[in-house]
């Protein structure tokens, strides 16, 4: 099976919630796309943000993990995963938006914001950077996409939203690979 075909499989037959959110990861990740398009944001973000909890769909048991009070790493999962597949500055933003949550939770309007399940995984993940790491934190190349993911990571767990259907991204995806 093509990879293409592999995530609109992965998207149309993955039913599991979001950890402990009330959408699934695969509604999650297309209302991130979603967002980052109405935002009118490059189409290498917007593929981002389809896939940047892609590492959920290969991690067997996500909420088995989180109640065991484990990481399960599903950024450097699903990035090594996909770096096989796509272009860099589509996996990179990936690879860093765990760091780029962890960033921007140094400040109290974000952290307030962020749900329950959120602010848990936030401490499952390393907890908030301090000011070391976050200064290494913006020297990478991808720091600027990494937060917008981010942001409109947060922003993509709403209930009853009208969203795309997986195969919509077809092309999106298919410009993407390497």
């Amino acid at each position: 099976m093509k990879i293409i075909e592999k995530i609109i499989s992965n998207f149309t037959n993955n039913k599991s919630l979001y950890i402990g959110e009330n959408v699934t990861i695969a509604e999650h990740m297309i209302q991130s796309a979603m967002i980052a398009e109405k935002s009118k944001s490059k189409n290498n973000l917007i593929c981002s943000c389809l896939l940047h909890d892609y590492g959920h769909f290969i991690v067997d048991d996500p909420d088995e993990l989180v109640r065991n009070s484990k990481d399960g790493k599903h950024e450097d999962i699903g990035y090594e995963y996909l770096k096989n597949f796509f272009k860099k500055d589509i996996v990179e933003p990936i690879k860093h938006h765990v760091m780029a949550k962890r960033y921007l939770a140094r400040e109290k309007k974000y952290y307030s914001k962020l749900s329950e399940a959120s602010k848990l995984s936030l401490k499952l993940q390393g907890g908030v950077l301090n000011n070391k790491e976050a200064l290494i934190f913006e020297k990478d190349e991808f720091f600027k996409d990494s937060i917008k993911l981010r942001k409109f990571d947060e922003a993509a767990k709403k209930i009853g939203v009208k969203i795309k259907n997986i195969s919509e991204y077809k092309n999106l995806l298919e410009s993407s690979l390497i």
